[in-house]
This record gives structure tokens, C-alpha cells and sequence, in this order.
């Protein structure tokens, strides 16, 4: 009897061990993949999601609104509160991004086997700008220095925009224009786009 006794206690404690061992694994499996999650991979999971967040920029706005659209340095947040319109933001311009603890654990959980990122994930911020030069659509262009210029964007250059100065709201007419900027897409803390866009 002492000798079944003592198998048991033998295998109760190997099993116990294996069990520490197996979770020591998993634990250490789950802190490498979360050391190779990137910011755009967490707010990819929110795009689409009526997440509740809120974006802090570089230049001290707080946009609160659901992501509708990411690209592979941007995302799009609309309806925001001021306007109608949507903002574009460059990821570098995000300096945090607060949400509730249960839609922070959700992004950081690893995505399912999804079908692949659509091909907007990979346009640049400055293939974005470029659409609101196809669009002719009013900006309102929020410098990382916390300048705003308004205006509609007449070009878009490699790292640069060219920005036609006129009164929120005006259309785009030699008559109306005030000034020109050539500002640089690092000095673009977002940008406010007066009608909502469609994704």
C-alpha cells in the first residue's frame, strides 16, 4: 500500500512540474509576441469596430471618434466632434491613444486567421493627401507647431504639400485665395477635411 502511495505522490508531483513548465512556456510564448505587436497592427484591430477611443496628437488635440480607414502610416477618424467632416492623421502625430481596459486587451489579443489587409493598408499618407487634391476637398491642415491653416490642397509632393489659404468653408477660387504654404508632411499634425469621405 505504501508503495502505490508513493507512485502517486511521484506522479502528482512530475504532473505538477510539466503543468508549471507548459504555463512558464506560454507565458514567455505570449510576452515574444506581444514584443513584436506594432501600433498599427493594434489599431488595425480597431478599424471598423466602433471602438471607443480617444486619439492624443503630437499638437495637443484630442480626437475622439472610431477609426474608420488605417493605411500603412495613417488612419482616417470620423465623424469627429467639431464637424462633419473626418480627420487624417499620420501615425508618427499619435502620442497615445486612451480607451477602455476591455478594448485595450482586445487589440492586444492576436488576430484570428483574416483574410489579407485590403490594399488601402498599404497606401502612404502622402498617396492620402493626394486623394484630397483629386477631391478638391476644403482642409483645415493642423501644424505639429499647433498653427491651423485652412485652405484646399492644390499639390502634394513627395514629403510636401502645396496649401491654397482661404476662409473654412469658401470654395477654392483665385479671388478667395489669401496666401500660399508649402508645408512639409512632418509638420502635419493631422488634417481636418470639411466633407465626410467615403472609404
Amino acid at each position: 500500500m505504501r508503495w502505490d502511495r508513493f507512485f502517486e505522490d511521484i506522479e502528482d508531483q512530475l504532473e505538477s512540474e510539466w503543468e508549471a513548465e507548459r504555463a512558464a512556456l506560454e507565458s514567455e510564448a505570449e510576452r515574444l509576441r506581444l514584443s513584436k505587436l506594432t501600433l498599427h497592427e493594434r489599431v488595425a484591430a480597431m478599424v471598423g469596430a466602433d471602438a471607443s477611443a480617444t486619439l492624443e496628437l503630437i499638437d495637443g488635440t484630442a480626437l475622439d471618434a472610431p477609426v474608420t480607414a488605417l493605411g500603412a502610416d495613417w488612419l482616417l477618424v470620423s465623424p469627429w466632434q467639431t464637424r462633419a467632416g473626418a480627420a487624417l492623421v499620420p501615425l508618427t502625430s499619435v502620442t497615445a491613444v486612451r480607451t477602455p481596459h476591455a478594448e485595450l486587451l482586445r487589440t492586444a489579443r492576436p488576430a484570428g486567421a483574416t483574410a489579407k489587409a485590403p490594399v488601402s493598408r498599404r497606401a502612404t499618407f502622402g498617396f492620402a493627401v493626394r486623394d484630397l487634391v483629386r477631391r478638391r476637398a476644403g482642409v483645415s491642415i493642423h501644424a505639429t507647431s499647433a498653427r491651423v491653416f485652412s485652405g484646399t490642397i492644390d499639390r502634394a509632393g513627395a514629403d510636401h504639400l502645396d496649401l491654397a489659404l482661404h476662409d473654412p468653408g469658401a470654395p477654392r477660387r483665385r479671388a478667395e485665395v489669401s496666401a500660399y504654404r508649402i508645408i512639409p508632411f512632418a509638420s502635419v499634425a493631422w488634417i481636418g477635411i470639411d466633407a465626410p469621405i467615403a472609404v
